[in-house]
């Protein structure tokens, strides 16, 4: 521990020693939110509490490295980091603890993730981008054990993007692409598939990503013997260290409690990684964990007592208290005076976070009981009112449920009563509840100037002689107008470089934008999505492609836990537009012909799904989304590539409006409501119908979220009196999703003369062939016999029963 720091900068002495004191002072500040932040969760003021004691001393050599413009995606063990670069303070990380939901007071989230879980602010509050090179930045944690990997992997690529790629507008984004990407994992979640996943690409791009790996040789009460081939994440990653000649990783292994050998490590890897952009793994081993895995349970249940004693020796704390007392750099009675002075302040922070976080909830419980005081004096049911309001003034420290709960239970004794006072409290409820309720659930969409419901459609313009070309023809001239107009627009995924994706959508793309912009993948769809999101995080607009719908599965974890929540997680600030292209709907066998549209709109709420019919409305779409700032899934019709559509002389500037369905075509007998390819299939059996006197409305919904902001589906419900939704989802998929919109949010119910009905796909997935999509999803004879069926019901006479 004689180790000495390496210090690249000219200061003298006096300096040195403060620059170490203000380390030690931060690491102690940790410790402490820590242990009382335990005590906070023990004791029922916090839910739950998952800290990062063990790690203080690593955190802070990294802290050491990272510069302006960096980013953390980081391990909900990182308070010490987000303390050592001034973006978290005492007051803040219990008023996280005690999830405040005032983005002031509690900049991490608002209180909509548990502590532990950071964040620093990209976006102003009109939803602009703030200069990100002029900050310390730490994209959005997520709780899923690895879940934050794959989009550290599109952080670290941003950077390599703009350090080699012209024409983009880097002000606010990068210098010279030397920002780095640092990751933060605990040892066991090592064990994910997303980690490898992550450290594979990452090799294999050479993009300026530091991982570190904080191994406290457990993953809750599981030894790293259940974890790890021998027990040693860096030991098995050895294959992946760089040579002179192939390229690869800087693998460096340190101790946690080290302070100085820490330090010039970090720097080490800052250095070539920022230089060279070079992945570096940093395995940082002998952490301790002082109190367990977190507040739901004690690692004395699981630890050896030899175990326990070590941990309490190799403190990282302790140990560079010991390496400040051997060097004099300060001496044990003056450290002594400053752990105690920091006790008092954690305590001051503490007791100043909760009196903040109590205090509007006080007052709402007084506005309340004055409320109740009032309608006990005007209703004869005053001493059951008087009970509620003795209640709810009983609670020393109300939380809002108890607010809104006992005023509503209030409220339910006056049903049959008129009064003032009534009519008050039935106001303070519906006002209660329009400022309370965003506080929990703003910003799942954006809000800005730049939502995708403020940008309106612009209809594609066609020559006096309309070229008749492949459809994919219409998708590949308008990605290369995309391409030329927007500089900070790529795209990326298996096959979409060299030959141009395997329907040709972008074909020659490559050619003239470069390997950069127009690149292939490995088939890893996590990281593919991954490399969206973090490249979305630092201005870039990219666009994931993923080769097929069923492959979206792999992706689909990242996609609900990371992507659709970043804007809802952080209230506003921060987001990642991310475009995520892929082909999907009918064709031949289990793997490729799936449509499991019911699970994914169900899954990522927070991320637009769009099923275009086809590939103009496809490329509107993609022109619409590159003017917001929302990222959005477009599904494009997978047996469409090849029919023939008109080439629109507008490209790159004409846009499909989302959110708003067509109708497609006009009827008087029944509203049919389907999306993507099998809306071709309908347009089929809608001429069979008419000839035996049956005349259908088509609906085309174009979207799934938004659906329908209009309501134009009930205006047609309205008139046919009829309701079919069509799908070649599963039984109780997106049928179900489109049919609940129609009937009970547009309230279609009221207008319908016969049950509205569904048809869907079998509930397994397609058999391989044309038979097997034939006898697995919608045909035109299931529709022309569906309708047919419900029209006989109606007026049998003149549709008598076909079978």
């Amino acid at each position: 521990m004689q180790a000495k720091v390496e210090n690249t900068q000219d200061i003298s002495f006096d300096q040195f020693k403060d620059e170490i004191i203000q380390d030690y002072k931060t690491a102690v500040i940790s410790r402490e939110c820590s242990l009382l932040g335990r005590r906070e969760v023990l004791t029922g003021k916090a839910k739950f509490g998952i800290f990062g004691d063990g790690k203080e001393v690593p955190q802070l050599a990294l802290a050491k490295a990272f510069q302006n413009g960096d980013f953390r995606s980081g391990y909900y063990r990182d308070q010490t980091f987000m303390m050592a670069i001034g973006e978290l303070n005492i007051q803040q990380f219990f008023a996280g603890l005690y999830a405040h939901t005032d983005i002031e007071v509690e900049p991490m989230s608002a209180g909509r993730q548990m502590g532990g879980h950071f964040a620093t602010h990209s976006l102003d509050k009109n939803g602009e981008w703030k200069n990100l090179t002029q900050q310390k930045n730490s994209s959005a944690d997520i709780s899923p054990t690895a879940g934050q990997m794959p989009r550290l992997l599109g952080l670290a690529q941003a950077s390599k993007i703009y350090r080699h790629v012209e024409g983009i507008d880097t002000e606010k984004f990068s210098v010279n692409g030397n920002e780095i990407a640092w990751g933060t994992i605990g040892n066991a979640s090592t064990s994910e598939g997303l980690f490898f996943e992550t450290i594979n690409a990452a090799g294999v791009l050479q993009v300026p990503m530091v991982m570190s790996v904080w191994d406290d040789e457990y993953g809750i009460s599981v030894h790293a013997k259940h974890q790890t081939t021998k027990e040693n994440i860096s030991e098995i990653l050895k294959g992946f260290q760089r040579t002179e000649n192939e390229n690869g990783y800087e693998i460096f292994r340190v101790n946690g409690w080290d302070y100085p050998s820490l330090i010039a490590t970090y720097q080490k890897a800052s250095d070539i990684a920022r230089e060279e952009h070079v992945p570096v793994l940093i395995h940082v081993q002998q952490v301790t964990q002082p109190q367990g895995h977190s507040t739901s349970g004690s690692h004395e249940r699981y630890k050896s007592k030899e175990r326990l004693a070590w941990e309490v020796e190799y403190d990282c704390n302790a140990q560079m208290r010991k390496w400040i007392i051997e060097n004099g750099i300060d001496t044990d009675e003056n450290l002594i005076a400053l752990e105690k002075d920091i006790k008092k302040q954690v305590r001051d922070g503490k007791k100043a976070a909760w009196k903040d976080f109590v205090a509007p909830m006080k007052q709402e419980q007084a506005e309340v009981i004055s409320l109740l005081e009032n309608l006990a004096q005007s209703s004869p049911n005053k001493v059951f009112i008087n009970k509620i309001k003795e209640d709810l003034a009983g609670i020393a420290e109300p939380i809002r449920k108890e607010i809104a709960g006992y005023s509503r239970k209030a409220l339910r004794l006056v049903i049959g009563e008129t009064s003032v006072e009534k009519q008050a409290l039935s106001n303070w409820i519906k006002a209660y509840f329009e400022k309370i309720q965003p506080k929990y659930s703003s910003h799942l969409y954006s809000e800005s100037a730049k939502s995708v419901l403020n940008i309106e459609a612009n209809a594609p313009v066609y020559g006096d002689e309309p070229q008749e070309v492949d459809a994919r023809i219409v998708l590949r001239d308008n990605f290369d107008a995309i391409f030329s107009k927007y500089p900070q627009a790529l795209v990326f995924g298996e096959d979409a470089g060299e030959i141009g994706d395997v329907n040709q959508g972008l074909e020659g793309m490559q050619e003239k934008y470069g390997k950069l912009r127009v690149s292939d993948t490995g088939i890893r769809e996590a990281t593919i999505l991954g490399q969206g999101i973090g490249m979305a995080m630092r201005g870039l607009r990219p666009i994931a492609e993923i080769q097929y719908l069923d492959y979206l599965l792999y992706a689909l974890q990242i996609m609900s836990d990371d992507l659709a929540t970043v804007l809802y997680r952080t209230k506003g600030t921060q987001k990642a537009p991310v475009i995520i292209r892929t082909r999907g709907h009918r064709l031949e066998g289990i793997w490729h012909s799936g449509s499991p549209m019911g699970a994914i709109i169900n899954a990522i709420k927070g991320i637009h799904v769009l099923v275009p019919r086809n590939m103009t409305k496809a490329a509107g779409f993609y022109n619409t989304l590159l003017e917001s700032d929302e990222p959005a899934l477009v599904v494009e019709c997978l047996n469409g590539y090849r029919l023939k559509e008109q080439l629109p002389t507008n490209l790159g500037e004409f846009k499909t409006k989302i959110g708003v369905v067509e109708t497609i075509k006009e009827g008087s007998d029944m509203t049919v409501v389907s999306y993507g390819s099998t809306l071709r299939i309908i347009e089929q059996a809608a001429k069979e119908l008419q000839a035996v006197g049956i005349n259908i409305e088509i609906i085309d919904c174009q979207s799934l979220i938004p659906f329908d902001i209009n309501h134009d589906c009930v205006k047609s419900v309205q008139k046919t009196n009829r309701l079919l939704v069509i799908d070649e989802d599963v039984p109780g998929g997106a049928s179900a999703f489109i049919l609940q919109h129609i009937v009970d949010e547009q309230n279609g119910y009221q207008y319908l003369d016969s049950k509205p009905q569904t048809l869907t796909a079998k509930a397994h997935r397609p058999a391989y062939g044309t038979d097997g999509d034939y006898f697995s999803k919608p045909s035109a004879e299931d529709i022309f016999e569906k309708i047919y069926a419900m029209m006989h019901e109606t007026n049998p006479t003149d549709f008598p029963e076909l079978y």
